[in-house]
């Protein structure tokens, strides 16, 4: 059985049936709520052991109105917004701030980012994605990925990092109009790869992906993508490469935060707003090296690129 929310109307119906005597397995039953929902309810909304429907419902809009989803605290929005002066990702600011006490989810902060956006705000000009991420497509949808495949199907073995040949694929983008740095992450070695094209269109990104990948064909299971449409022809790369593709949830960038994590890395060599035209792929390949070869606390202080390397000879 679904959670559901009581409504208003159920509160009036628990308290005529509690008036008749019945029990609370039979009460639950007709109102079609599991036993505890309706235990929880009575216990928590009911004054001097009586239970009345006005009652229990104005207590749960107070509750509701002092929840920390509907009121965040000032302190807490000074760190989330000095986080973001940083360039730190919403994920990132939550995950931190729980570590000291500051409990706020993503999806407030990319909230609290648009609404800020609303009203003249510049805060969203330190998400990775800026403006874009609050921009619609044609008749306020996303642009459409012809049979593209849910990340809730993806097989348990890719979430558990426990094979090697399991991708998360990605764009960066330099100055606009000058190029594309077309990045993918190997899950379990950390392995990362970087090709600079000339455009985001999905024909250029394709054939990019397929390059990349093809040296290493025998260890490539899965890739999963953000929906961004330069990805439109995974079917033309799932055939080419004989792997299964995957798409995340849109805006569910953890999803993919191993390839977000690199890209970060990528930052530090290529910073946002770089003319891609002056950048050389020999330049993109010695970056490439020097992340492959950073040692990883998640690898034991080891490099992604001897751990690929030994994970490819024992398959």
């Amino acid at each position: 059985m679904s959670y559901q929310q009581l409504t208003e109307g159920k509160r009036y119906q628990i308290s005529l049936l509690i008036s008749q005597g019945f029990s609370a397995a039979d009460i639950a039953r007709f109102i079609n709520v599991h036993r505890s929902t309706l235990g929880r309810e009575i216990k928590r909304n009911s004054l001097a052991q009586c239970y009345q429907p006005e009652v229990a419902e104005t207590l749960t809009q107070k509750r509701r109105r002092q929840s920390i989803k509907y009121s965040i605290p000032t302190h807490v929005v000074v760190y989330v917004e000095w986080a973001l002066s940083f360039d730190w990702s919403p994920e990132q600011i939550s995950e931190v701030g729980k570590t000291v006490g500051y409990r706020v989810s993503h999806e407030w902060i990319y909230r609290h980012v648009a609404a800020d956006k609303a009203s003249g705000g510049q805060l969203f000009r330190h998400l990775r994605q800026g403006h874009k991420r609050y921009r619609r497509g044609k008749n306020g949808k996303c642009s459409p990925i012809p049979n593209r495949v849910s990340i809730d199907v993806r097989p348990s073995i890719v979430e558990s990092r426990k094979r090697v040949g399991d991708w998360e694929a990605d764009t960066v983008l330099g100055k606009q109009g000058t190029g594309v740095l077309v990045t993918l992450a190997e899950r379990k070695s950390r392995l990362y790869l970087v090709q600079r094209v000339d455009s985001k269109h999905s024909d250029v990104v394709t054939q990019a992906i397929i390059d990349m990948l093809t040296p290493y064909k025998e260890s490539v299971h899965t890739i999963t993508f953000d929906n961004g449409g330069e990805f439109a022809g995974h079917e033309k790369i799932a055939k080419s490469l004989e792997a299964e593709m995957y798409f995340a949830h849109p805006y569910s960038s953890w999803e993919r935060g191993l390839n977000e994590n690199f890209n970060g890395l990528l930052r530090q060599y290529i910073p946002k707003g770089t003319d891609l035209r002056g950048v050389s792929d020999e330049y993109v390949r010695q970056v490439q090296t020097r992340i492959n070869l950073r040692p990883r606390k998640c690898l034991g202080f080891k490099q992604p690129q001897k751990i690929f390397d030994e994970l490819c000879q024992a398959a």
